[in-house]
C-alpha cells in the first residue's frame, strides 16, 4: 500500500487481497479477553470529522487504540475550523504535532485527496485515510463491505451483489462499484432515473457493472446480497422523488420484498451501510432479519480498520505481497 489511502483505486489487486486477508487476523483481536496488541505503539494517529458519525469514527477509533496507537479524536465543532480556520491551516497544525495519520471525513468530495496534496508537497511524513468525502468514495466501507461477504460466502466469483438507491449521493456506491468487480462479484445498481448520476451508462460500462430500474426484477432473478442505501435527504435540494411514500414503494425493502428475496434466494443476505432510514429504504423486519448482516458489517468495520492502519503504518511487505511476520 501506498502512503495514503484515498481510493479503493490506490490499492492494487495484491494490496486488495492482502489487506482484506490481514484483516481476518485483527477480527481475532476482538475474540481475545485483553484486546490490545502492540502494533502501533507509539504512533499517533487523528480521526478529524467535519461531518457527524458514530460507525466509522468509532471503529477507526478502537482499531487504533486495539492496536496501542494514541488515538485523538477531532471534530469540526470542536475544532479551530468552527471559527473561522481554513482546512489547510487545520491539517498543518496537527502535522506539525508529529502525527503519523490523518483520518479524515469531510462533506467535500476530494477534500482527502487535497490534504495528502498538500503533505506530498511539503514533505509532510504523515498518511491520509479517506474515511469520506463528499459524495466522492469511502474506501473503508467497501472493504468492510467485501469482507462481510467473503465471510459469509468464501470466493466472491460469480456472487451476485445488487446496491439499491440513492446512488447519485452514496460514496459507498462510488467505492464498491471499484472493490467488488475486481473480486469477481456481478455487480447491479439499482435506482431511479433521478438518483442516478449523469453519465452512468458510460461508468457501468467501464467499471463493470450492469444497471436496472427495477427492483422486483432484480429480485425475481436472483442475488446473493442486497446491499440498500441510505435516502441521503440532507444532501437533497430538488425533489429526487415525489413522496417518501412512492419511494418505499418503488425501492424500498419492504416486508413483501423481502418475502419475495428469501423464496427467489434462500440464501441471500442484506447488507446496509447505516445509518438506517428504517421505514424508508428498509423496513425494520428486513432491518432485524435473520439473514441481515448490518451487524456484521459494524463487526467488520473494526477489523478492516485496523488492516488499513497496519498497512500503511506498520506492515513490511515481501514482494510476492505476503507480509513478513504477523500483524496480530
Amino acid at each position: 500500500m501506498g502512503r495514503h489511502l484515498l481510493s479503493i483505486a490506490d490499492l492494487d489487486d495484491r494490496t486488495l487481497h492482502s489487506v482484506l486477508a490481514t484483516a481476518v487476523e485483527m477480527h481475532d483481536v476482538q475474540r481475545r479477553e485483553v484486546k490490545k496488541i502492540p502494533t502501533l505503539r507509539g504512533r499517533t494517529v487523528i480521526n478529524l470529522f467535519f461531518e457527524d458519525s458514530t460507525r466509522t469514527r468509532s471503529s477507526f477509533e478502537i482499531a487504533g487504540k486495539w492496536m496501542s496507537a494514541d488515538t485523538i479524536n477531532i471534530t469540526g465543532k470542536g475544532s479551530s475550523a468552527s471559527k473561522g480556520e481554513s482546512l489547510r491551516d487545520t491539517v498543518r497544525t496537527i502535522s506539525a504535532m508529529g502525527v503519523d495519520a490523518i483520518v479524515m471525513r469531510h462533506a467535500a468530495s476530494g477534500a482527502a485527496h487535497q490534504v495528502a496534496r498538500w503533505f506530498d508537497e511539503g514533505s509532510v511524513p504523515a498518511s491520509v485515510v479517506n474515511a469520506g468525502d463528499g459524495m466522492h468514495e469511502h474506501p473503508t466501507q467497501a472493504l468492510l463491505d467485501a469482507y462481510t461477504l467473503q465471510r459469509r460466502f468464501g470466493d466472491l466469483t460469480g456472487r451476485r451483489v445488487a446496491i439499491v438507491g440513492d446512488v447519485t449521493h452514496s460514496r459507498v456506491f462510488r467505492s464498491n462499484v471499484l472493490c467488488l468487480p475486481r473480486l469477481g462479484a456481478e455487480v447491479t445498481v439499482v435506482a431511479p432515473p433521478t438518483l442516478l448520476p449523469s453519465g452512468a451508462a458510460q461508468w457501468a460500462a467501464a467499471d463493470g457493472f450492469a444497471i436496472s430500474h427495477d427492483l422486483d426484477e432484480v429480485i425475481d432473478s436472483g442475488v446473493d446480497a442486497l446491499m440498500m442505501l441510505r435516502v441521503q435527504r440532507e444532501r437533497m435540494s430538488g425533489g429526487f422523488f415525489p413522496t417518501p411514500r412512492e419511494y418505499t414503494v418503488g425501492y424500498g425493502l419492504t416486508r413483501d420484498r423481502l418475502a419475495a428475496l428469501t423464496a427467489a434466494s434462500p440464501e441471500a443476505v442484506i447488507c446496509h451501510p447505516g445509518p438506517m432510514n428504517r421505514g424508508l429504504e428498509i423496513a425494520a423486519e428486513a432491518a432485524d432479519a435473520a439473514s441481515s448482516l448490518v451487524l456484521e458489517q459494524v463487526s467488520a468495520g473494526v477489523a478492516v480498520r485496523m488492516s488499513v492502519l497496519y498497512h500503511l503504518l506498520a506492515s513490511d511487505v515481501t514482494d510476492d505481497g505476503a507480509t513478513k511476520g504477523s500483524a496480530a
